[in-house]
C-alpha cells in the first residue's frame, strides 16, 4: 500500500522551482503593481511635456518597477532611489569631464558608480545606468539634476502611496534612510 510520501509510478513530477523564487502574485497584486509603476511614469511624460523636457530616462523606469514590484528589497527603498541615482549623475558628470563621451568613458562611469554606491551602502541598480546616460546623452546638469531628484521623490511618493491604498500589499518603504 502505498504511503503518502511515495509517487506512483503514473504521477506527473513534482513541479521545480528555483530555490528563493518570489511566488507568484495574485491577480490584483500584480494589477495593482502594474498600473502604479504605469501612472507614475504617465506622470513623469506628462511633466516633461508641460516644462518642454524630457522628464522620464529609462532608469527611473526601472526604479518605478523596483519600487512598486519589489517593495521590500533594498534595492527599493528611498536611500537607494534618490540618492543612488544622484550619486549615478554625479558619477556621470565626473567621467564626463574627465574623458568626454564615449562609449569607453559610459563604461568607466557604470563602474565608478556601483563602486561609489557600494561604499555608500546605497544599492540601487537602475542609477548605474543613469551615469550611462550622463555620458552618452550630457544633459545640462543645472536642468537634468533636478528633474532627476524631482523624478525620484515622486516616484518614492508613489511607492509610499501605493503600498497605503491596498490593505495586504507591502509596507513601503520598508526603512527611510
Amino acid at each position: 500500500m502505498p504511503t503518502a510520501t511515495t509517487r506512483t509510478p503514473d504521477a506527473p513530477p513534482a513541479p521545480v522551482t528555483a530555490p528563493g523564487a518570489p511566488p507568484r502574485p495574485s491577480a490584483l497584486a500584480a494589477f495593482h503593481s502594474i498600473s502604479a509603476v504605469t501612472t507614475v511614469l504617465l506622470a513623469l511624460v506628462a511633466i516633461g511635456a508641460a516644462i518642454h523636457e524630457p522628464v522620464l530616462i529609462p532608469p527611473l523606469a526601472a526604479s518605478a518597477a523596483l519600487v512598486h514590484s519589489a517593495p521590500t528589497l533594498p534595492l527599493a527603498q528611498p536611500r537607494g532611489v534618490i540618492v543612488g541615482h544622484l550619486i549615478g549623475a554625479a558619477c556621470g558628470y565626473v567621467v564626463l569631464a574627465a574623458a568626454g563621451s564615449s562609449a569607453w568613458a559610459a563604461a568607466l562611469a557604470a563602474g565608478l558608480t556601483l563602486a561609489v554606491l557600494t561604499l555608500a551602502r546605497t544599492p540601487h541598480s537602475p542609477a548605474v545606468a543613469t551615469a550611462v546616460i550622463t555620458v552618452l546623452q550630457t544633459p545640462e546638469p543645472a536642468r537634468f539634476v533636478p528633474l532627476l531628484f524631482g523624478s525620484t521623490v515622486l516616484l518614492v511618493l508613489t511607492g509610499y502611496a501605493g503600498s497605503r491604498v491596498r490593505r495586504t500589499a507591502p509596507r513601503y518603504p520598508a526603512y527611510w534612510w
